[in-house]
């Protein structure tokens, strides 16, 4: 048994050590990290290390940095719960790419080994073949192409594997409770994965229950414990479901996806070859040429029961049938085809593809089998030859590991009597599928650019902004800068750029409508650029250009403090941008006229909805009437084309409903107190019915004075709270400068908590007649009841296991009949000895 455990040790091992080695080789190689990996997972992964050394202005639960103050538990779920990614702790903070680099190796590791633990647990096998089908597995084009970039995605190989091995002691009726503790595991590290892995390993589960006769007893207890060990594992989990359910019916819907259109039956089977790369359109499926062989052979292989046979074509069938089918793809993906791509779920197919393989390897493929698979992997090239996606790599790997993998299985097959031709064969084939793993990476690496994140230039941004932080006073932005969506969480400071799955829709509305700029149909939002929208967030520096070659300069402005006060009776007016700003300013320091058409194409005024501008090359001219010596902006919100005023000219990349222009700045107003401005659109294009402002001179610095006499004295915030000392009576309305999103209770000088009212989507509070202090608390939806649902399971789960433990100790005896029975053993013993001695005596003198 030791020595059992120890080859298994050796077996998943040598495999992790491959797949890791594998892709480290093929990045050294190509000389880039994961490409991607810096929009999202380093910016991440750099507020992970904030959070750990108590650096973040906000906590698990509250996200202060990001959104100008947005819910965070859920993303954190989501993007940082991958274990691995703990270990960011250990590196210098400006050093994200190396950590997503550690952690996603240690991910494609443990990933690799469970499939190959796996792997012998579905059919005994020769272990060296074992360790290097499972390399297919972890080195599928899915982790190279996708998953290698998103550490929280990636979590999802660790997922298969995992609750295959459960679905494993279901069959073999052991292990319900560590089986339930796998499940957890697999979705509290991430839900999105771990529901494609579900459904993947009940399939294997299915495929393997009826593969094989079994009575129909053992079906149905195998059956109810799989299915009792899923639903008690997902509400282990329960806290991770219910903030994710929650805050997702609270997000920000994606932009709109069009269904799977016709990919062809060539594009779809060159995926399955190596070294190919189809795009976003196709799914990233190939395990490499040799679980390619296995499988295209399985077919062939009279060796594996007819019944077995035909139970894994069949599965391997419909899963193919669910990627291409547009209502079976949104099945997989929870009835939303998501944004960036319909086939996220390529790697379970992957899996199951390398499962097969091994089914075929581990009953001793003969030459029918090889012959079979090469023409099959023959027929899949020849459809394939031709298209773009396939290369002259993916060529030679076919020509030249083609030749050396089959060569190797038929000397293996032969069980050749030399036993160093054996060895050799099988070194042939390990090296045939390391340098498959290699070339593969290599070529998926080259497809897709570098990344842009310099340690050096994210030291200069964090230090600049770490100059100017005046929290929680106001706020230090780091702006619309250069390096990523989500700057905020890389550079530190409180802006308003962020990307999350989970962006509550009232804080992307809230920018949007103050005039921030949005991508992403509004799940990426900016922060805001105009000095009002600034003021209006308490936004007391920003950052921009300095000296070369990493200089970023702190630019300061007054700004009023976190917590204002509207007086009583204020009613906002949400007629267009400039009037939604003074509504919260409490002031009013814009000019907004109707501009008048002045020449071009003529324009459509469709009311208070705005005008269709459009195209033409002389442009639209639409002229403004504005006090000479104030600053004119412009909003055109989805306009496409060129702007020119004022002797400036600036694109605009507007496109409803993904992308939303910020406000810009067109210069200062003429003394005539005219405002030309000349659009061409691209298209027929939209602006609003009042795309101008203009900011009076010395408006805004008397409203921020007043706001600042009339708000907080004192400002305290927490993790996920905030505070506020109010000039004694303050009447009105108390105004958070962050968005309205549920969960925040506030209470107002002591008193009972409530839900805050809103203010355009500010949080805003009722002072009654008069008050001094108010304290807000946040609490993300779902908590206490995830919380609740999983205490309970957790306390079920300990019930069961200790029942476990009892019925399986043995039954005590009283001390004094164990007297007796330790007196009668010895006196037995002693007989039996003498007995055993003198008879082998005997049989050694006869022997003599």
């Amino acid at each position: 048994m030791q020595g059992e455990r120890r080859r298994e040790v050796l077996v998943s091992g040598g495999a992790a050590a491959l797949a890791m080695g594998g892709y480290a080789l093929a990045l050294g190689l190509r000389g880039r990290w994961p490409a991607g990996a810096e929009e999202v997972a380093v910016p991440y992964h750099a507020h992970l290390w904030d959070l750990l050394h108590g650096e973040a202005t906000g906590d698990v639960l509250f996200n202060w940095n990001s959104g100008y103050g947005v819910p965070f538990l859920a993303d954190f779920f989501a993007y940082l719960m991958n274990p691995f990614s703990w270990f960011t702790a250990f590196l210098p903070r400006d050093r994200g790419e190396l950590a997503v680099l550690l952690v996603t190796l240690a991910t494609i590791g443990l990933g690799t080994a469970l499939m190959a633990r796996l792997l012998g647990r579905l059919h005994p096998g020769p272990h060296w073949l074992r360790a290097f089908a499972a390399v297919g597995y972890g080195l599928c084009a899915w982790v190279l192409d996708v998953g290698g970039a998103a550490p929280m995605w990636l979590w999802g190989l660790v997922s298969l594997p995992l609750l295959g091995l459960a679905a494993d002691w279901c069959l073999r009726e052991r292990r319900w409770v560590a089986g339930t503790l796998c499940v957890a595991l697999a979705w509290a590290g991430n839900l999105y994965t771990a529901a494609l892995a579900t459904l993947a390993a009940g399939l294997l589960f299915a495929v393997r229950l009826f593969a094989t006769s079994r009575p129909l007893r053992q079906r149905v207890r195998a059956t109810g414990r799989a299915v009792t060990m899923a639903t008690t594992g997902v509400l282990l989990a329960s806290p991770v479901l219910f903030v994710a359910v929650q805050a997702a019916q609270r997000a920000q819907p994606e932009s709109p996806v069009e269904p799977l259109g016709p990919s062809g039956l060539g594009g779809h089977l060159a995926q399955l070859l190596p070294a190919t790369h189809g795009g976003r359109g196709l799914p990233d499926v190939a395990i490499g040429l040799f679980g390619l062989l296995l499988v295209c052979g399985l077919p062939f292989n009279r060796r594996v029961r007819p019944r077995e046979r035909a139970a894994w074509c069949a599965a391997l069938v419909l899963v193919v049938l669910g990627f291409v089918w547009t209502p079976t793809v949104l099945v997989w993906h929870g009835l939303a085809i998501p944004a960036g791509g319909p086939y996220r779920v390529a790697f379970v197919f992957s899996g199951l593809l390398v499962l097969a393989g091994w089914v075929s390897l581990a009953h001793r493929p003969d030459r029918l089998t090889l012959l079979g698979g090469a023409a099959v992997v023959a027929v899949i090239a020849s459809v394939a030859a031709g298209l773009h996606s396939v290369r002259t790599a993916t060529w030679v790997l076919l020509a030249v590991g083609g030749t050396a993998l089959l060569a190797a299985l038929w000397v293996l097959d032969r069980r050749h009597p030399d036993r160093r031709a054996n060895t050799v064969a099988t070194w042939v084939i390990g090296g045939a599928v390391f340098g498959n793993a290699v070339w593969s990476g290599y070529a998926a690496l080259g497809a897709a650019p570098s990344g842009s994140v310099r340690p050096a230039a994210v030291r200069a941004g964090h230090a600049a902004v770490r100059a100017a932080e005046d929290w929680p006073r106001g706020r230090s932005d780091p702006g619309p800068h250069a390096f990523t969506t989500n700057d905020p969480l890389l550079l530190g400071g409180q802006g308003g750029g962020y990307f999350s799955g989970y962006l509550p829709t009232v804080a992307a509305l809230l920018l949007h409508d103050l005039g921030a700029g949005w991508t992403a149909g509004g799940r990426q939002t900016e922060s805001v650029t105009d000095p009002v929208g600034q003021a209006l967030f308490a936004v007391r520096a920003h950052l921009d250009d300095g000296p070369p070659p990493y200089g970023f300069t702190p630019v300061r402005a007054a700004a009023p403090p976190l917590v204002t006060v509207l007086p009583p009776g204020a009613r906002p007016d949400t007629s267009s941008v400039w009037s939604r700003q003074e509504s919260l300013l409490g002031s009013q320091v814009y000019d907004a006229p109707l501009p008048v058409p002045a020449g071009g194409p003529a324009p459509t005024l469709h009311g208070t909805s705005g005008w269709s501008v459009p195209p033409g090359e002389e442009g639209t001219v639409f002229t403004a009437a504005c006090t000479p010596g104030s600053t004119a902006f412009f909003h055109g919100v989805w306009y496409r084309g060129t702007v020119s005023a004022l002797g400036a000219a600036f694109r605009s990349d507007g496109e409803q409903p993904t992308t939303a222009v910020p406000i810009h700045r067109l210069g200062t107003v003429p003394a005539d107190g005219v405002v030309r401005v000349t659009l061409r659109s691209d298209t027929v294009s939209q602006v609003p019915a009042r795309p101008i402002g203009c900011l009076r001179t010395g408006a805004l610095e008397a409203a921020v004075a007043r706001l600042t006499a009339g708000g907080a004295t004192r400002v305290e915030a927490g993790g996920h709270t905030l505070a506020a000392t109010l000039p004694v009576g303050s009447t009105g309305t108390a105004l958070l400068a962050l968005p309205a999103t549920e969960g925040w209770t506030c209470a107002v000088d002591g008193g009972r908590a409530s839900a805050p009212t809103r203010v355009l989507g500010m949080i805003g509070l009722p002072l009654g007649p008069g008050a001094s202090r108010i304290a807000c608390s946040f609490r993300p939806p779902g908590l206490t009841e995830g919380l609740t649902v999983g205490s309970a399971t957790v306390a079920a789960l300990g019930l069961v296991a200790v029942f476990a433990r009892l019925s399986r100790r043995p039954t005590r005896t009283p001390r004094r009949e164990r007297r007796a029975a330790r007196d009668a053993k010895d006196a037995t013993d002693t007989t039996d000895t003498t007995d055993t001695t003198d008879a082998t005596d005997a049989t050694d003198a006869g022997n003599a």
